[in-house]
């Protein structure tokens, strides 16, 4: 009789126990301190499984797995909040096996898979959970609607790569950013003779067309001060680039396909024995289960050596398109555009709207050839591009470059640069280089290369009516020169801001102007229509 009465006793305090971690757990969700959360309702949970193993009683059973259930939504719920998107599913997938229809968990399940990017099996999560009509008042079922359309949307984004944020454009970049899907378009992962691995395109694309949107794995963005020399500031720098290590570092810790994706990243070195990854691993819907199932032990400096050399800063016109100030600067990392090699006359550029990344054509792209884009400044001097590529540790060997260093034999190229240098006119600057071409029989692209390393003395002139007045017919005009630039090095904002302006001044709507619609798609993609377009072309103008 006594060890009947010590056994009740001991299940009365098992369940006085439980009861007190359940209210703390529940508490601490309530209270969004997610990590306490977590950690409450996982000590219910390894008691609760004990009760379970050690209980005989049906009636007992049924009700300690129905509390089984539910705590596990809620640490999933936790899970989810906190960004452990991965712990969090098997946490709903665990609670469904217990009962596979609790409509709490039916819905995390379809958030976090959302999360993850794979619309498809968040939908059908979200239907079932809408088919649970019983648990379903008002203000869940117009919740699960918007679920429902919204997975549909980027389902449909992901799988066409229709992306249009004219709306958001013409209503002046207000508000939050537009709702993007991840998009992997007409490329493959190959060995490239630039260097080590690259993106190549499989299919012919035209000037704008999408090539990739992805979200990043982590940024770090904020308004640096400049010193009084005119630089960032030192010591802000390092600050954001630690919180961005840690970010990286979290992010990774918690996603298994981050973990392993990012350790198939250069770190510069031995870029020849690098594997080649399936571009399917990099897809959307893939699946954390195309990964070994154990989180590889990834060190500091391994961590350090990727960022370095793969880590993207957001560029002036993504600054200008998101909103920001002409101080504000921004780093990331997103996997894909990491195999993407620099080249001086690239074929694509990238638009940032918020922590995703738009990769689009700057000019075409034809079947079979890599993808590139510009780590540096492309309308410099030879000169200055080379001190930019040593401080990337490359040297850049593309056509541009090769063509250039053949021509640097020609004393009328340094006579060019030094007479910049000591403050020449540049309408005359502009002239010699022209009358050099047309003795030297410069034809095509090689016009375009040239033109492109003496931009600055091209815009500097054609922004002024006193040179233009000066040096007349003597000068090309500015049309071929613009047409030479797109085919050289694909589309720039700043050469289509120059174009813009000489058409407001001479009278012409730029907006009935092919080439400019043409050079504008080129900057800001099919992403926006063509009143759309216009806004940002108007924007580039008076910024």
């Amino acid at each position: 009789m006594r060890e009947k009465e010590q056994s009740h006793k001991a299940d009365m305090e098992e369940e006085t126990t439980l009861q007190k971690l359940r209210s703390k757990a529940t508490e601490f969700l309530l209270r969004e301190d997610w990590n306490e959360s977590i950690k409450t309702y996982s000590q219910f949970i390894s008691l609760c499984q004990q009760q379970i193993f050690n209980t005989n009683q049906k009636s007992d059973l049924l009700k300690l797995q129905k509390s089984l259930c539910l705590s596990l939504s809620n640490r999933a719920e936790a899970r989810f909040r906190s960004r452990d998107l991965e712990e969090a599913l098997k946490d709903c997938e665990e609670a469904l096996q217990i009962d596979n229809t609790h409509f709490k968990t039916m819905v995390c399940k379809g958030k976090i898979l959302l999360n993850l990017n794979r619309y498809s099996l968040a939908l059908d999560c979200f239907k079932k959970g809408l088919l649970l009509e019983s648990h379903c008042n008002n203000g869940n079922l117009e919740m699960l609607n918007g679920f429902i359309e919204k997975c549909k949307k980027l389902d449909y984004l992901s799988r066409t790569g229709n992306f249009d944020v004219s709306n958001w454009v013409t209503s002046g970049l207000s508000g939050i950013c537009p709702e993007l899907g991840e998009f992997v378009g007409n490329v493959e992962i190959r060995r490239s003779k630039i260097s080590g691995r690259g993106l190549f395109s499989t299919k012919n694309i035209d000037v704008g067309g999408l090539i990739l949107v992805t979200k990043a794995v982590a940024t770090e963005r904020c308004i640096l001060p400049k010193s009084s020399n005119g630089s960032l500031g030192e010591n802000a720098q390092l600050v954001m680039w630690k919180n961005f290590i840690d970010k990286v570092n979290e992010s990774t810790s918690k996603c298994l396909k981050f973990c392993h994706l990012i350790t198939k990243l250069s770190i510069g070195e031995n870029e020849e024995d690098l594997d080649i990854p399936d571009i399917s691993l990099f897809k959307p819907e893939t699946k954390a289960g195309f990964f070994p199932n154990e989180k590889l032990d990834v060190d500091v400096d391994k961590i350090l050596s990727i960022l370095d050399v793969n880590s993207l800063v957001e560029d002036a016109v993504s600054a200008k398109v998101v909103g920001k100030n002409s101080d504000y600067y921004g780093v990331g990392l997103w996997l894909l555009p990491s195999f993407i090699n620099h080249s001086c006359i690239p074929n694509v550029r990238r638009l940032h709207i918020g922590d995703y990344v738009l990769v689009l054509a700057s000019r075409e792209v034809k079947a079979g050839e890599e993808v590139t884009f510009a780590y540096y400044d492309v309308l410099s001097p030879l000169s200055k591009r080379k001190e930019m590529a040593k401080t990337w540790g490359f040297k850049c060997e593309c056509k541009r470059c090769k063509y250039e260093e053949e021509m640097q034999s020609k004393p009328e190229m340094g006579d060019i640069e030094r007479g910049l240098e000591r403050g020449v006119d540049v309408g005359c600057a502009i002239f010699r280089l022209e009358e050099c071409m047309r003795r030297w029989v410069v034809r095509g692209k090689e016009k375009g290369y040239f033109r492109a390393s003496f931009w600055k003395a091209i815009s500097e002139a054609y922004e002024s009516d006193k040179i233009i007045r000066r040096w007349g017919r003597k000068m090309p005009a500015l049309e071929p020169i613009v047409d030479s630039l797109m085919e050289a090095i694909g589309s720039d904002e700043r050469v289509l801001k120059v174009l813009i302006r000489k058409l407001k001044k001479s009278g012409c709507g730029f907006g009935e102007t092919e080439r400019a619609i043409k050079l504008g798609r080129g900057v800001y993609g099919k992403v926006v229509k063509k009143q759309a377009l216009r806004i940002l072309l108007e924007l580039g103008v008076h910024e």
